[in-house]
């Protein structure tokens, strides 16, 4: 498939800066993100001065090393609209993320706020090859989730066709994509393949889908899963990064010609990445936690915010901005078993390694007296449905359970299922782990 390389009049200068002249910008916008937010948010100022430090102490990108962290307890203890750094009036939007603890994390925009997010997601669209006139059919999930909207208006100002599907109704998306022709698709990565699950009951093969290229985010996915999607949709994939907390999708995007990681949009989010257990900042290249401040938010800046993500600030290539490397997993997703730790992702690349298993997958946990008890469910391509039999079944198994043993080093169960045996998700974001282990106090 040949691949949209942008041509020169398709970037914004900043895109094809030097490192000075962004280090310069950064520097500029941090000093007023950090008066910004300590004259008009108590929560920071009582945090800056007990950490004994001022906005005015910023003298160099470094020196931010000596602010405190925000995280996702200090958005929820401040709920709904303690960190706003601006009068809720001017608030003219508002976004919250699922809450686990019964009480969502909460995040507002102004005016603003909502053009620059806008013009972010555009410039990622362009940067995974779409281009004004394209029309994109957007299945992430609309309403307080930021995917959807955030989607919706990037590619509205790039100049594209909008077909604002949401997630669900998966025989209705394909009937559309078939209808419509679709460019581009903006879904998460584990609801694609159930999308192209569809495409093949109904018997069409990707040379019949319109679909170029799919922008994909919301979740960690890996190269394994990447060539799935490719294969089955014949597309490019390419990932969008963002969350709630620091503005939505389009803190970064991976540029179409390279796919090699995420290019942060450098002049609107400072990154750092940091030891998750010392919360020292580690150098370019480093494994640890991603760390994010805003730079030209208005409604709700943030300070160093805690992602959670694991993974490594990298060298720009496609853009003059730094990229980070494939999202290994999250800090707080970190299962512990038998004392080892292990990320979904890691079982995911194994299970993807054999050609005839599909990327539908659940890791069940239990405990039979003092011991974990992992079962991996996975299920078999449709296309190889009655051609393999009990026999070469539980060789798959057998063979993917001496990988997770020998490179991941949990022993586990593994139970090659028939398509279509795990639930699927509706809502665009797959369950990956069921923990039926007991809770400890």
């Amino acid at each position: 498939m040949p691949v949209k390389r942008p041509g020169p009049g398709d970037l914004e200068p900043i895109e094809t800066a030097s490192r000075d002249e962004i280090s310069a910008l950064q520097l500029q916008r941090l000093k007023w993100t950090l008066k910004h937010a300590y004259d008009n948010v108590p929560h920071y100022k009582q945090k800056f001065d007990a950490a004994g430090v001022h906005p005015d102490d910023l003298k160099t990108l470094a020196d931010l090393a000596k602010f405190p962290f925000t995280t996702k307890a200090d958005l929820r203890d401040n709920y709904p609209f303690g960190l706003f750094a601006v009068p809720r009036e001017q608030v003219v939007r508002i976004h919250a993320s699922s809450g686990t603890t019964g009480k969502p994390t909460v995040v507002g925009y102004t005016q603003r706020d909502i053009d620059t997010w806008a013009n972010l997601v555009a410039r990622s669209i362009r940067a995974a090859g779409g281009r004004p006139g394209d029309i994109v059919h957007v299945a992430y999930g609309y309403g307080l989730f930021t995917g959807g909207l955030g989607a919706h208006y990037g590619a509205e100002r790039l100049g594209c066709t909008v077909i604002p599907m949401s997630g669900g109704q998966t025989e209705r998306q394909v009937q559309l994509i078939m209808d419509f022709k679709p460019d581009i698709i903006m879904v998460t990565p584990s609801y694609s393949l159930v999308i192209a699950e569809e495409f093949e009951r109904q018997g069409i093969t990707p040379d019949q889908i319109s679909l170029k290229v799919g922008i994909f985010g919301a979740e960690p996915w890996g190269e394994g899963m990447r060539a799935e999607i490719e294969r089955k949709l014949g597309i490019d994939a390419v990932d969008i990064y963002g969350l709630s907390e620091v503005m939505g999708p389009g803190v970064a995007n991976e540029c179409i010609e390279s796919k090699d990681g995420p290019v942060i949009w450098e002049d609107h989010f400072y990154p750092e990445i940091i030891d998750p257990d010392t919360g020292e900042v580690l150098p370019d290249g480093a494994d640890g936690e991603l760390v994010f401040t805003s730079l030209t938010k208005e409604a709700m800046p943030v300070i160093r915010y805690r992602t959670r993500d694991l993974t490594r600030l990298l060298p720009p290539t496609s853009r003059a901005f730094r990229r980070f490397g494939k999202i290994t997993g999250r800090s707080d997703d970190m299962l512990i078993i038998r004392g080892v730790n292990v990320f979904p992702t890691q079982i995911e690349e194994q299970i993807l390694r054999d050609q005839r298993l599909a990327g539908i997958y659940q890791i069940q946990l239990s405990r039979q007296g003092h011991l974990d008890e992992v079962e991996v469910q996975c299920e078999l391509q449709r296309e190889l449905m009655g051609r393999i039999d009990d026999a070469e079944r539980r060789a798959i198994g057998q063979a993917l359970q001496h990988r997770i043993k020998t490179l991941i080093g949990i022993s586990t169960r593994v139970t090659v299922l028939d398509a279509d045996a795990i639930p699927r998700t509706q809502t665009g974001k797959a369950r990956r782990v069921v923990d039926n282990r007991p809770k400890t106090l």
